[in-house]
C-alpha cells in the first residue's frame, strides 16, 4: 500500500485530505468546535506557504527533481535546508494546519496528522535511501546535521 501511494504527489493527497475532510465536516458535524482562531490560522498559513515556496526555489535554482520520486541531480543543504530536511512538507502540512485552525472542525485537524503521518512514513524514507543511494557520505553527514521537521 505505501508503494502505491508512491504515484501521487504530496500536493495531492494534501488536496485529497481536505476534500474528504470538507464532506466529513458538512455531513457529519460535530457539537463543539477545537480551537479556532481566523488570524493565527491565515499567520500559519502564511508563514507555511513561505517555507514551501524557498524549498521549491532552492530546487529549481539547483536544477534538481521537484518531484519526490524523480532522480535528485545535486543534494540541497543550503538556505532553508540548513534548518530542515523537508521543508515543503513542512510547508503542506502548516497549511493543512492554519485551515484546521481557521475551521475549528476536528477532521480538518486529522487530515493535517494524516499528511504528517503519510508524509513521514512512505515519503521520507523513500527519498532517504534515494538520496544516499546516490550522495552517499554527503548526505550521511547533511542527515545527522540537521533535522528532518525542525
Amino acid at each position: 500500500m505505501s508503494s502505491k501511494l508512491l504515484a501521487f504527489r504530496p500536493p495531492r493527497i494534501a488536496l485529497f485530505l481536505v476534500a474528504v475532510a470538507v464532506l466529513l465536516h458538512l455531513t457529519m458535524p460535530l457539537p463543539f468546535e477545537l480551537f479556532t482562531n481566523i488570524y493565527l490560522g491565515s499567520l500559519v498559513i502564511a508563514i507555511g506557504f513561505g517555507v514551501m515556496m524557498a524549498g521549491w526555489w532552492l530546487f529549481r535554482k539547483h536544477r534538481t527533481a521537484i518531484c519526490p520520486t524523480g532522480t535528485p541531480s545535486s543534494l540541497v543543504v543550503d538556505g532553508i535546508y540548513r534548518f530542515t530536511r523537508s521543508p515543503m512538507y513542512l510547508g503542506i502540512f502548516s497549511m493543512l494546519l492554519g485551515l484546521a485552525i481557521i475551521v475549528g472542525s476536528l477532521p480538518f485537524y486529522f487530515a493535517a496528522v494524516a499528511f504528517l503521518i503519510v508524509i513521514d512514513t512512505v515519503f521520507c524514507p523513500y527519498e532517504d535511501e534515494n538520496l544516499q543511494r546516490l550522495f552517499g557520505d554527503d548526505f550521511l553527514r547533511y542527515k545527522a546535521r540537521v533535522r528532518r521537521w525542525l
